[in-house]
């Protein structure tokens, strides 16, 4: 079994997708034991509604490619995406409503691995 901040490393290409697409602060959430909706949350921040668009299409190619099945809910919402692949969720905000839904305050004792570009 391996460790909780394993987990998170394990979706560096997920994190490296998004940040190929310049999403902004990617922070992963391991909620193992403390959500039954998931296990862990990707969030990123777009800075338009065609950049939330262009971040959503990245995670859903590389999450694809990977052989992980996915939906995909808010394609019409003017503050966030998001994408279900099962114990994954990807959540793309624009900046008004990673401050509006607040998941990192709201999780906060869940430990959490926030990515660092690769340029």
């Amino acid at each position: 079994m391996k460790k909780q901040g394993d987990r998170l490393k394990d979706f560096e290409f997920l994190y490296q997708a998004l940040a190929d697409k310049r999403g902004l602060d990617i922070v992963a959430l391991d909620l193992e034991g403390f959500s039954a909706i998931s296990e862990i949350f990707v969030l990123v921040t777009a800075n338009s509604d065609v950049h939330m668009d262009t971040l959503r299409d990245a995670a859903l190619e590389a999450l694809h490619v990977q052989g992980i099945r996915t939906t995909v809910e808010g394609n019409d919402s003017m503050r966030w995406r998001l994408i279900d692949a099962g114990d994954l969720s990807v959540h793309v905000f624009s900046k008004g409503g990673r401050d509006h839904y607040n998941l990192e305050k709201m999780w906060r004792d869940a430990r959490s691995y926030h990515y660092s570009y690769h340029d």
